[in-house]
């Protein structure tokens, strides 16, 4: 077997050891891109309207026409009680109306010669009073006996229970043969018979976390999803959000409603459902990594890795193209801060609130994100950081990053960002709409020939 010499491998291994240069940043062309924001969770299927009828009538159940499931029209006879007393009240009122009809004719003909004879003189004054007061207890025992046959003509048709809307059948509480009580004489509300509900609308009622209950509003479009039905979604619309949060696993959430057309009856009252609502949607836009944007605090740690001076970076945005809407805020201060900084996944380098740590922050993200019950400090705590995220600084407003108007229900935000111009990384303002995980609509400041500096060490730090 031939040997080589050892020293044929000598500049290869000290090949091996010259250090290798990483370049201290990324340039990533400003692309455009679709962006989409939307917030996720999970319901049941309720129906969008429920009545429970009940009978005016008291006694015995005679008939029941539907089951449970069945489709009824309103107005549809559904349950027949006993007609026997209501009849029988009836009767006795025609009868008692017939008096008072007799009663009013004999008062009349009294009171026609009554007339006759006061003219002449032929009876006093206190006689003929008598007369129009007969008369006119006779006028009202016709009124109250004709009310009396209304009513117990009212009882009678109460007797049969009819649909009070269109709907389906969704619970039956009473069997044929039962004695039922009214809830007009009963102090606990009556017997409910049957519970009905319109299906053709139905509704999710779902918790939204408080992080995202901001961004929701009436009006927005919402995707279900169905156990049932796993490659069919369901199109519906956010119908309201509930003023009263709740709590769960000390997790704070709110309550909202989603309404969806359910004209094919396939979504059915208690389903599970998973609910998106589509916050926003961009389709074609120029858009620049998250990792890419700088607030007026890390924007000099960001110079200063690139090898630039806190100084030239502002003479260089105060050479910039004034951006439309830019509200400018006061310079970075130059001396260090004793916050601690937490680098998100995507790059972006959040100052934490005063006496939370780096540490503290990633154990509630984690317990969030895993659903684990926080304590009370923890979410106090969560609340502080969750405001730092959206350019805070744990109850006072971002600076740079502070949302300046809202278009619809997304916020606009004003942000710093590295491009090469003349091959000099150059600090330039721009304001962003939309954003997602990864990425922020651009709405002034770049275009499609720009380049964004994204820093190396920043993104491997967040992988």
């Amino acid at each position: 077997m031939k040997r080589i010499p050892w020293l044929v491998f000598l500049p290869a291994l000290l090949a091996c050891q010259e250090e290798v240069v990483v370049p201290v940043y990324q340039a990533v062309p400003v692309a455009t891109r679709d962006i989409s924001v939307s917030a996720q969770a999970a319901g049941v299927i309720e129906p969008d309207t429920t009545v429970e009828v009940k009978s005016k009538a008291s006694g015995e159940i005679l008939e029941i026409m539907v089951q449970t499931g069945d489709r009824v029209e309103r107005g549809a006879l559904m349950v027949r009680v006993d007609q026997r007393i209501p009849r029988n009240s009836l009767l006795q009122s025609e009868a008692s109306l017939e008096v008072a009809r007799a009663r009013l004719a004999n008062a009349l003909a009294q009171k026609r010669r009554s007339d006759e004879l006061y003219q002449t003189q032929s009876i006093t004054q206190t006689e003929y009073e008598d007369t129009l007061l007969d008369y006119a207890n006779a006028k009202a025992g016709l009124v109250q006996a004709e009310v009396a046959v209304e009513n117990d003509r009212i009882a009678m048709d109460d007797t049969d229970v009819r649909a009070p809307i269109s709907g389906t059948i969704i619970a039956k509480n009473v069997e044929r043969g039962q004695v039922i009580s009214s809830p007009t004489r009963d102090v606990a509300g009556g017997t409910v018979l049957l519970t009905m509900a319109d299906l053709s609308l139905v509704q999710v009622r779902t918790l939204v976390d408080e992080t995202d209950i901001g961004k929701i509003r009436p009006g927005l479009d919402a995707t279900v999803s169905v156990a049932s039905y796993p490659n069919q979604p369901f199109e519906g619309q956010v119908l309201k959000i509930e003023p009263m949060a709740e709590t769960q696993q000390n997790v704070t959430m709110f309550p909202v409603l989603i309404r969806i057309p359910n004209t094919d009856g396939l979504l059915r009252p208690g389903m599970n459902a998973e609910v998106e609502i589509m916050i926003g949607r961009r389709e074609g836009v120029l858009a620049v990594p998250n990792a890419a944007l700088r607030t007026d605090r890390d924007v000099g740690s960001a110079a200063e890795a690139l090898g630039l001076t806190l100084e030239a970076v502002q003479a260089q945005l105060a050479r910039s193209p004034e951006v439309p809407g830019w509200q400018a805020s006061s310079p970075p201060a130059a001396e260090a801060s004793d916050r601690e900084t937490l680098t998100l996944r995507n790059g972006r380098t959040v100052e934490l609130p005063p006496g939370v740590t780096a540490e503290q922050a990633r154990t509630i993200m984690n317990k969030r994100r895993s659903g684990e019950p926080l304590t009370e400090d923890e979410q106090e705590i969560g609340r502080q950081v969750f405001q730092a995220f959206q350019g805070g600084r744990g109850g006072e407003p971002g600076r740079g990053a502070e949302p300046k108007q809202q278009a619809g229900n997304i916020q606009i935000a004003d942000y710093v960002v590295f491009v090469l111009r003349d091959g000099v990384p150059t600090a330039v303002r721009i304001k962003t709409g939309l954003t997602d995980l990864d990425y922020s609509e651009v709405l002034a400041g770049l275009t499609a020939a720009d380049s964004v500096l994204v820093l190396r060490n920043i993104a491997q730090q967040a992988s």
